[in-house]
Order: C-alpha cells, then sequence, then structure tokens
C-alpha cells in the first residue's frame, strides 16, 4: 500500500480503518496507561532545572514543527532567554551519549531538522531518542541555557515540560482515530490539554483541530487552566532564495520571469505538497515537482531525471544536497508569521512564571514536581 493511499484512508472512517479498530484500541490502551503512570507517580518526568517548552503534534508525520521551532527559539532570545534546542535526531544512529553542536553540525551527525534549527538560529542542540538526556548534556556543555524547545516530544513524557504547544496543518486530526486506524500518536481528546494549538495554514483551509464536542476558543483567548488551548495560525512565508553552489541570492519573485527557462521544485519533507503550493503562489510556473520521502538522505543525486534550468528545494534538504555541486539547486528559506503577535510575549511570561512555582516548590534537575 502507497502512503498516499493509506492517507486518504486515515481522512475518512471507511471499511479500512474500520477494519483496524481493534489494533487501534490497543494503541488507546497503551498510551493511556503510559500517562497514568505519570499521573500516579509510578514513572518519574525529569525537570533539567530550566523551563521547556515542547512543540510537537499528535498527526503522525510532519506538520511544520521546524519552522515553529526556529520562531520560538528566535522570539524567545529577543526577550531575553538564552535558549537550547533538544531532539530526537530522526534517521540517525546516536549511541548511548547525546550528541551536542553548535553553528553549523553536519546533518549526518546529528540528523537534518536540527541542524537546520542550528544553522538558522545559532542556538546550541543536543540529540538522542531519550530527550531527558539530551538536555542534561545541553545543560552540562552549555550551563548559561536558561530555557530549552523541545523540537518535536510531546509523547516524551519522561522530559517534564512547562508549556506544550501542538502544530497541526489542514488534514486537523483526519478520522479522529488513533494509529493504525487513523493517523493520530494520541487520541484527539488530548488536544484539550496543552497550552497552544497553532495551525499551519500553508497548505489549504485548516480542518477542526479538535473534536466537536470540544470546541476551541477564538484566537483572542488567553490559555487558561479551565479555558482550554490558545488557538492562531501560522503561515510559512518566503522573500528570497539561496543558490547552493555559491551562497547568491535572489528574491522569489524573480523566478517568476519566464528568462530564467523551466523551472523545477523538489521536496523531501512531510507534505512536499505543501512547499510546491507555496512556490505555486508566489505566481513561479513548475515545469515539474519532485515529492521526495521525509529526511530523504540525498547521498545519491535524485534530479538527474529533472530537465530543468533551475531547482528550488527546501531548506531542510539543502543542508544535505551541497556536496552534490549541482549548479541549478536553490534552496527557499522559510519563515514563520503567527497570526497572534502577542502569543510570544504571553509564552516568554507564562515560561518565567511555570519556573518560580516549580522552584518554590522546591524543583531540582531530575525532579519533576
Amino acid at each position: 500500500m502507497s502512503a498516499a493511499w493509506l492517507a486518504r484512508q486515515w481522512q475518512c472512517r471507511g471499511w479500512v480503518s474500520n477494519a483496524l479498530l481493534p489494533l487501534a484500541a490497543i494503541t488507546r490502551l497503551i498510551v493511556a496507561r503510559k500517562r497514568r503512570a505519570f499521573a500516579q507517580g509510578r514513572r518519574v518526568a525529569h525537570w533539567p532545572g530550566v523551563p521547556v517548552v515542547v512543540i510537537g503534534n499528535i498527526y503522525v508525520g510532519g506538520t511544520g514543527k521546524t519552522p515553529a521551532v526556529i520562531a520560538t527559539v528566535e522570539a524567545l532570545r529577543a526577550r531575553g532567554w538564552r535558549p537550547g534546542v533538544v531532539s530526537r535526531g530522526y534517521g540517525v544512529t546516536i549511541g548511548p551519549a547525546a550528541r551536542v553542536a553548535q553553528g553549523t553540525p553536519d546533518a549526518a551527525q546529528v540528523g537534518d531538522e536540527p541542524a537546520l534549527i542550528a544553522r538558522v538560529t545559532g542556538a546550541p542542540i543536543a540529540v538522542h531518542p531519550r530527550r531527558v538526556l539530551a538536555a542534561q548534556a545541553l545543560r552540562e556543555r552549555y550551563p548559561d541555557i536558561d530555557v530549552i524547545v523541545s523540537d518535536d516530544g510531546l509523547q516524551h513524557l519522561a522530559l517534564a515540560r512547562d508549556v506544550e504547544i501542538v502544530i497541526q496543518d489542514e488534514r486537523g486530526v483526519g478520522n479522529g482515530r488513533v494509529l493504525p486506524a487513523g493517523p493520530l500518536r494520541e487520541p484527539p481528546e488530548r488536544l484539550r490539554e496543552v497550552d497552544a494549538i497553532v495551525s499551519n495554514c500553508s497548505g489549504a483551509a485548516v480542518a477542526a483541530s479538535a473534536p466537536s464536542s470540544a470546541p476551541l476558543p477564538s484566537s483572542g483567548a488567553a490559555p487558561t487552566s479551565t479555558g482550554g488551548p490558545h488557538h492562531l495560525d501560522m503561515r510559512l512565508e518566503s522573500s528570497e532564495a539561496v543558490r547552493l553552489i555559491d551562497g547568491q541570492r535572489r528574491p522569489l519573485t524573480d523566478f517568476a520571469a519566464p528568462a530564467l527557462g523551466p523551472i523545477a521544485a523538489a521536496a523531501g519533507i512531510g507534505k512536499p505538497e505543501r512547499f510546491f503550493a507555496t512556490l505555486t503562489r508566489a505566481g513561479i510556473p513548475l515545469a515539474q515537482s519532485l515529492s521526495l520521502p521525509d529526511h530523504h538522505d540525498f547521498k545519491a543525486s535524485p534530479f538527474g531525471g529533472l530537465s530543468a534550468d533551475t531547482i528550488l528545494i527546501t531548506e531542510k534538504d539543502a543542508i544535505k544536497c551541497a556536496h552534490l555541486q549541482d549548479p541549478r539547486l536553490w534552496s527557499v528559506p522559510v519563515a514563520a508569521q503567527l497570526s497572534d503577535p502577542a502569543f510570544f510575549d504571553w509564552l516568554s511570561r507564562t515560561l518565567a512564571a511555570r519556573r518560580d512555582a516549580r522552584l518554590a516548590c522546591g524543583a531540582r534537575p531530575g525532579n519533576g514536581s
């Protein structure tokens, strides 16, 4: 079965989804037992001694978390924080110890998304499947860090968190069912417990972000313990492209000119169609488009079959393509723009307040209280 076919099944409650409901019941049971173990203290969440904001999702696959992480890191730094980032390091074999880096780490060593976050923000990063180990290694190497942003990890409950932000896209919660009957890692009711839900509107119109029995507050509503999560929109905006071979920069509007010849686009991200739609909205005529698997390694060039003078690729893919030395490749950076300009002010205040509350209760690194 193809990924596209499965994705279509996950948007409806047809016979395939219905047939998988017994397995989905097992998923629900496993998720509930895990959460109950932490809630009852049989398993302890470890707090790294500084506030933690987790940016994740309940929908399997990519929804736009990386641009949101970058925007959060930059916004917190602008408000006086010294952020660091932890991530799983998807697709990379890490070993027993976390890998810590800053500046321009090799994507083959830390993963494509952490490498991109490090390069764009300059923030130190640490990667390990056990995010507690990543957070500990990050603080040991960079003790001046005073806030940690977790790239994904909403379900990694061993790392205590102070704020949870969910990123979703136009697929919403799909058919509202957990794996494998649906696309969700956790039941949709989980969305009622997070602090904020950010809808990535870079694709089509966003579907409902919560079950109909639990409508979300309007975008202007502040998150509270009783009022549900804050709900806001995010758009990914692009203004320029950068040629990989020499770093030349050009406005993205230049690529709409017919004189440039045939233009192709390629993307190895969670939803390549979102990148192609962004280029089309910018007026760029695409002669060809190439969809690649998320986290494609680019050890060998996949671009040989593209008969184009220019190939536009995502920034995430670009960090793994420099060795190809293909003069046709141009990276298109994106920046996340939020519908609520006061959101990051709220985030900064909330992190400070929740940190102070933990410390007042005697919390120390390793103590998730």
